[in-house]
């Protein structure tokens, strides 16, 4: 009798221990098959060196993930960069140039969607390889509708200020006021943390795209970070209010000098600038504590990013974008996520044409045929082989000053800038030795003509014709 008993219990530990591992094979194998979340947060009108003003960012991104010392935006205004990162493409591709157009023929949403570009981007593919989906915050100038666009699962999309604004909650539309809860970037990291958890819930990868309005004008901060950068300054750098600019285009040589009153302005924005980033800096944090609280931190990859630059100053130029400058054109990237080594910085050109590549690499969904950019996750594995070496700036705007003529451009990874404006002007920086753009070498200098080809092929490029040209071949 002891002997059965003996070897009954036997067996029965045996059982168990094979279940266990069994089952831990299981789990293991399910968590090296499980779709890694994707979450895309993008900052509006940003520069790369606001990021000083972000410590938790900082911290929770960059010291843990990798971070883009080059990266740009090709067509630097509102709409025409968020319908790239959407779509993968250039402006030139998307059709996409400009924030609104009365007709919708080549800008704002209304052309995003006249050219039938809602019916495949980044949230249609990762929807049809099964991730569930949110758009949470700023969609696409001008939109204020009704209607949700096909692919997202999740939409609250808002337009308007920090304060009195409205958002299409899915297809209901949501008046905030003026209360402190109604801070709308404090929403938009409310509404986040609450996709995560009922993603989570569910049981299915997610993509969210975030999207609040910090640190854009008029920069209302909460009014808990009210007094956060009390007498700020902006930067002074060789080019803030050029005293010689008879180099440059006659849009930039008919701009004024500042005067104080017009530095104190410039000055004021910028605190408020960095004092509505607090509260982007507190999403941050609270996405990657709700992402650590439901355990799914190890399997997420968070971006951070902007759609353009803004000046301050730079070339006697007040504020705003949409230049050809660095100011304009370069922008933050953080990456964190599996597979990312903690505090490395990657040199590589990143453009915004490469977020929808990277996102369906990543997510394994099919990437369209019809994308210019390409996916970073080499770059993020630390085992890209080869990589774009040039990449397109093109425009089409008006602007402070005058109207400026479209352009087109090429910017290199050694340093070089040449920009060929309609109308016939040039400009051309080496800037190794001229990072403030201050010395305009064009027509003493001409560029070399490998140049002026490449340039000439990226601005009729589509597809792989892009990236052969990026590259060189």
């Amino acid at each position: 009798m002891r002997r059965t008993v003996l070897l009954s219990v036997t067996v029965a530990l045996a059982v168990l221990l094979l279940s266990s591992v069994w089952g831990s094979s299981a789990r293991e194998a399910r968590a090296l098959t499980t779709k890694p979340n994707i979450v895309f947060i993008l900052a509006d009108d940003m520069r790369k060196d606001d990021l000083k003003y972000m410590p938790k960012t900082r911290s929770l991104l960059k010291d843990k993930g990798m971070s883009f010392e080059n990266a740009f935006v090709s067509n630097p205004l509102c709409c025409p960069s968020r319908a790239t990162i959407m779509r993968g493409q250039y402006s030139h591709n998307s059709g996409v140039w400009t924030n609104a157009n009365g007709g919708g023929s080549d800008g704002g949403w209304q052309a995003y969607r006249n050219k039938g570009l809602e019916e495949d981007n980044v949230a249609t593919r990762l929807d049809a390889a099964g991730y569930r989906t949110a758009l949470i915050g700023k969609y696409l100038n001008p939109y204020h509708e009704t209607y949700i666009p096909r692919g997202w699962d999740r939409w609250f999309a808002t337009w308007g200020e920090y304060y009195r604004y409205d958002a299409n909650d899915q297809g209901t539309i949501r008046h905030f006021a003026t209360d402190a809860s109604d801070y709308k970037t404090d929403v938009l990291r409310r509404k986040t943390e609450a996709f995560i958890g009922a993603s989570v819930t569910a049981g299915k990868p997610f993509f969210a795209y975030v999207a609040p309005k910090a640190p854009h004008g008029p920069a209302t901060p909460a009014p808990r970070d009210q007094h956060a950068y009390d007498g700020l300054r902006v930067p002074r750098p060789p080019s803030f209010n050029e005293q010689n600019v008879s180099d440059k285009p006659p849009w930039i040589r008919q701009l004024q000098r500042l005067s104080d009153a017009k530095k104190a302005k410039i000055d004021s924005l910028h605190e408020r600038r960095a004092e509505s980033l607090q509260a982007v800096d507190d999403l941050v944090a609270g996405v990657v504590g709700r992402l650590q609280d439901k355990g799914v931190l190890s399997n997420t990859y968070v971006f951070f990013t902007s759609d353009n630059g803004f000046h301050h100053g730079e070339h006697r130029i007040p504020g705003g974008k949409a230049r050809p400058y660095e100011e304009s054109v370069r922008v933050p990237l953080l990456v964190r996520g599996p597979g990312v080594a903690a505090g490395r910085d990657a040199r590589q050109l990143a453009l915004n044409t490469d977020f929808l590549p990277t996102f369906t690499a990543l997510g394994g969904a099919q990437t369209p045929a019809y994308v210019d950019g390409r996916s970073l996750r080499p770059v993020l594995e630390e085992n890209a082989t080869t990589w774009r070496s040039t990449v397109l700036l093109e425009g089409r705007h008006t602007l402070e000053g005058g109207d400026t003529p479209a352009s087109s451009g090429i910017r290199t990874i050694g340093g070089t800038k040449y920009v060929e404006y309609e109308g016939g002007e040039r400009e051309l920086y080496h800037l190794g030795s001229d990072p403030y753009e201050l010395n305009n070498r064009y027509p003493a200098t001409t560029p070399s003509a490998e140049l002026v080809t490449r340039l000439n092929a990226l601005k009729t490029c589509a597809r792989d014709s892009c990236r052969a040209a990026e590259n060189g071949r």
